[in-house]
């Protein structure tokens, strides 16, 4: 994991404790669930007060094919508290997005909730994918959920404003599922017409804000959509439960892998070999953290789970070491690499991810490192230097990204 402050660290193991009811984009549309609004209950009341949501919409602008429209709403920073002028509030940030031509039109809205958690919405550069196939039939509405993107981003440098952690903590805890539902009936009952029930699309953690939605305000929905996001349901359903039921998937995904590139088992001996002999045990990353080999396994967060992931990941091992232009030079891993694996696990600009990942499966009890307690259950599997020394492949680590089969998550 990147380089995240020590205050940040200190938060870490009380905000995972919060019950949180994941990033990326959908494959498209895999379930629609229809819920009789007379089947769940509500368990939230919201408030209906326009004047808590002051709205500003810019102009529109364009993109190729596609047109773009900004909005900001000023929501309170716990919707619990009563409403007052002097309450804390925050910015929630949404951009609108339609067909070229299409500004107008009477079309229905579906809002899209982003993974993560902690990361912001996609942002358009052209009609493609998903959005365009969206736009066909939506006015779809980029949600750029509380902490993310424009919405008050939470960083490390404006979080570490906080200096006391039980007061991180604290501000933390705003920043969970049932408040960002909160944000979005607040903003449909301000921006769509006759406040009518709208469409919501959740993917990977956004489908777990989904599930929040549908039982906590079903009658702001017309339909959910969930690509690959179904948070723990049901009694026993801890962190544990879902760690233990994913951990031979990421067994699996490391077999698979080798087996397509197994070049890649002694590529991947060396470099733990040199991390490990290395002064301080790895190498300084340009982040400012260290390439241990414990980090190194980092990269299956990206290289086992998703489409293209074992290319890339292979890609990007042909580039690990520095060539010698000067014979008798010191071998050494190249910037290229370091930059790129920096790019890959970084965590310092999303840290809402790094703090709150592990607890979002969590139902009805705290997590209590439950990655960590199975990793260490494990852990003659998956250490590294054990492996290189027996000639084994060194197995890499992930975590489960929506549909995708990658499940294991280590703090790094």
């Amino acid at each position: 994991m990147a380089v995240v402050t020590s205050s940040l660290r200190c938060a870490t193991a009380a905000a995972l404790a919060l019950a949180l009811h994941h990033h990326h984009q959908p494959a498209f549309l895999d379930v629609r669930l229809r819920f009789p609004r007379h089947r769940i209950p509500t368990r939230m009341a919201m408030s209906s007060s326009p004047a808590s949501a002051p709205h500003q919409a810019g102009p529109w602008y364009a993109v190729p094919d596609l047109s773009l429209r900004d909005h900001s709403f000023a929501v309170p920073l716990d919707h619990s508290s009563p409403a007052s002028p002097s309450a804390p509030h925050i910015t929630v940030f949404v951009r609108e997005v339609v067909t070229a031509g299409k500004e107008e039109a009477p079309l229905p809205y579906l809002v899209y909730l982003q993974g993560g958690p902690g990361y912001e919405s996609p942002r358009p550069t052209e009609a493609s994918g998903w959005v365009k196939k969206a736009c066909e039939e939506y006015r779809v509405l980029l949600l750029d959920q509380r902490g993310t993107g424009l919405s008050t981003p939470l960083t490390t440098s404006s979080l570490s404003q906080i200096t006391s952690a039980a007061e991180q903590v604290e501000y933390l805890k705003h920043f969970r599922a049932d408040n960002i539902v909160k944000d979005a009936e607040l903003i449909r009952r301000h921006i769509v017409p006759d406040a009518k029930p709208w469409t919501i699309l959740g993917q990977s953690y956004g489908g777990f804000c989904a599930v929040t939605y549908l039982s906590f305000a079903p009658e702001g929905l017309k339909a959910a959509l969930l690509t690959g996001g179904l948070p723990p349901l049901g009694k026993p359903c801890t962190a544990e439960t879902v760690y233990r039921a994913c951990f031979k998937q990421v067994q699996q995904q490391n077999e698979k892998y080798y087996k397509r590139f197994p070049q890649d088992i002694q590529v991947v001996h060396e470099v733990v070999r040199y991390l490990s002999e290395s002064e301080g045990g790895g190498v300084l990353l340009p982040s400012g953290g260290r390439l241990t080999p414990k980090m190194l396994q980092c990269l299956g967060l990206w290289g086992l789970g998703f489409t293209g992931g074992f290319e890339r990941l292979h890609y990007l091992l042909e580039r690990v070491w520095d060539p010698i232009l000067v014979p008798g030079a010191k071998k050494s891993i190249s910037y290229y690499f370091l930059k790129e694996f920096d790019m890959w696990v970084g965590f310092d600009q999303n840290p809402l991810y790094a703090l709150l990942h592990e607890s979002i499966y969590c139902e009805g009890s705290s997590s209590k490192w439950t990655a960590d307690k199975i990793f260490n259950e494990n852990r003659s599997l998956f250490d590294p230097v054990k492996a290189t020394e027996e000639g084994r492949p060194v197995y890499l680590t992930g975590e489960g990204k929506g549909s995708q089969t990658l499940p294991f998550s280590v703090p790094g």
